[in-house]
């Protein structure tokens, strides 16, 4: 089944969001669809929602049903874990980067750079890569890391050669 990503921002109230996330959740389970996780930046302004769907209508109705309003979706690809492991471990990162893809780029070309550079995190180990999704329209990447600080994840980035658009200290959201 596809994954779709949903960007919303949030009024900060980390209550609010746990309810939307518990609501969110149950409405995935209601409609054999999946919440594969729920991440909100550390000062609970911005939540990222990951929702495993037969299609994109129920993938939206399962965010609508948590009263969210989303001001982004999109359907993306899920690199560096395999889907089992997110669901088994709930895959633990406390630092998500975005990255505005640039132009022109194939999935073919962003798949083939990202296996000759994920090695290069090995330079850095103090951080661990968890995961990425990225936009089936290559649009934007979110990529998904656990490490020490903010100066650590930009040094991995920088090893690999990739930018930061946006650099968020992030904590699941929902589950506490």
């Amino acid at each position: 089944m596809p994954l779709f990503l949903f960007e919303v921002p949030t009024g900060g109230d980390e209550a609010a969001i746990n309810r939307a996330v518990s609501a969110v959740s149950a409405a995935a389970a209601a409609r054999k669809a999946t919440l594969i996780e729920a991440q909100a930046t550390a000062d609970r302004r911005r939540l990222y929602l990951i929702v495993e769907a037969a299609d994109r209508a129920v993938a939206d109705a399962v965010i609508s049903a948590g009263g969210l309003a989303p001001v982004l979706t999109k359907e993306v690809r899920l690199i560096g874990q395999d889907l089992a492991t997110i669901k088994a471990k709930r895959a633990k990162a406390n630092f998500l980067v975005e990255w505005n893809l640039p132009s022109g780029l194939t999935m073919e070309a962003y798949l083939k750079r990202k296996a000759e550079k994920t090695p290069l995190y090995e330079k850095v180990p103090e951080v661990s890569f968890e995961r990425t999704y990225v936009c089936e329209d290559l649009s934007k990447c979110l990529c998904l890391y656990d490490g020490p600080d903010e100066a650590a994840i930009r040094r991995a980035r920088s090893v690999v050669g990739a930018p930061i658009d946006q650099l968020n200290q992030i904590r699941s959201a929902g589950t506490q």
